[in-house]
């Protein structure tokens, strides 16, 4: 009895005949060319190839939905019981379709398009005038220099994050007061960060770094008004924000290494300098690589700062990628040519990310 009770949860193929199937391909197949048809005279509409005038892409987000839907009913026509369980999984999947890939296919259409929303024009479609435009300004390409040095600095601060991991995985006194204390500028919020040091400290007549600078001898000390000083003082700031969470995610890898095999590399007369480099180190880089990998994300967004600080000034000598792009939008309301900058940089930070993964997976497992 027990064996025929367990077959209540076996789930048996339905006979599936030939029209079943033809009218499961009829539904998966015909909705998708309505798809495809839709999407491509609005396309053909949009570049003017066409006589067809749209208020918008909206009958794209029906036919998309159409499709959605025609495609989860086909799995149940097609396959029964089985194309019930897919359901449990196909729609959450178009979902991530339709938030992640429509959006980034409207993205495109609008990168090759006119649109300033201080114009009483609309949005018209300019070809690749906005590629055009982006090849000959210097403050993408600067803003993109300056994204180069940023990141750079995570190099340091993964030094000064590995330092203070190592200080406070070790038996010192207070340990936990310096762990929170440690801890306390990744509380905060980079806006909050960037009036309260960048502000207020380093404020060049009032603030108490700029007292402190005219008493040791600098007349006139400013901050930001040198591009390298302001450069320097926009990656100072950032990475005493993020250096914490560097090093929360190195203390954690320290503090699972078995203390066998640091006891043992001891008796092997590998301690100090020698134990860290050849036993520590080499057993912490698949954190470093995550702990860096993640710090990498996090420094090719950064803007609250520079823009509260600097406004990417002086001339532009502090901006980012990421800042420069807000300001297209919000000063000069140039959405178009806004868009256009972010999926380059998109692109740009595929490749850059695919091309570090590459380059760590074939250090830490060479082929011989």
């Amino acid at each position: 009895m027990s064996g025929e009770g367990d077959l209540l949860h076996v789930v048996t193929d339905d006979e599936i005949g030939p029209g079943r199937t033809r009218l499961g391909k009829i539904l998966i197949w015909g909705s998708f060319a309505v798809m495809v048809a839709t999407f491509a005279v609005l396309g053909l509409a949009e570049t003017g190839a066409i006589g067809l005038d749209f208020a918008n892409w909206r009958p794209a987000l029906y036919a998309a939905l159409f499709w959605a839907v025609c495609l989860n009913i086909a799995q149940v026509v097609l396959y029964g019981e089985q194309g019930k369980r897919t359901l449990f999984i196909l729609p959450a999947a178009l979902f991530v379709i339709f938030v992640v890939v429509f959006p980034l296919i409207f993205a495109l259409v609008i990168s090759f398009s006119d649109w300033n929303l201080a114009s009483l024009d609309g949005r018209e479609f300019n070809g690749l005038e906005n590629v055009r435009q982006m090849w000959n300004d210097p403050f993408y390409w600067n803003a993109l220099t300056n994204m180069v040095w940023y990141t750079l600095a995570i190099v340091v601060e993964y030094a000064i994050a590995f330092g203070l991991a190592l200080i406070l995985a070790s038996e010192i006194r207070a340990r936990k007061f310096f762990r929170v204390a440690f801890l306390m500028p990744l509380m905060l919020s980079p806006v909050a960060v960037s009036w309260m040091i960048g502000k207020s400290m380093l404020e060049g007549r009032f603030g108490p770094v700029a007292r402190l600078a005219r008493w040791l001898g600098w007349d006139r000390p400013a901050f930001f008004s040198d591009p390298e000083i302001a450069r320097t003082m926009i990656m100072i700031m950032d990475g005493w924000t993020y250096i914490p969470f560097m090093m929360i995610m190195l203390l954690a890898g320290l503090q699972a290494i078995p203390r066998e095999v640091q006891e043992a590399a001891r008796v092997d007369g590998a301690s100090g300098w020698r134990g860290f480099w050849e036993v520590t180190f080499p057993l912490m880089l698949p954190v470093s690589i995550t702990a860096i990998l993640i710090r990498i994300i996090f420094k090719l967004k950064i803007a609250d700062i520079i823009i509260n600080v600097t406004s990417g000034g002086p001339g532009g000598a502090t901006d980012s990628v990421t800042s420069f792009i807000f300001r297209e939008y919000r000063d000069r309301s140039n959405v178009g040519y806004g868009t256009l900058l972010a999926i380059v940089f998109l692109v740009l930070i595929v490749i850059a990310i695919t091309v570090f993964m590459k380059l760590v997976d074939r250090w830490m497992n060479p082929r011989y």
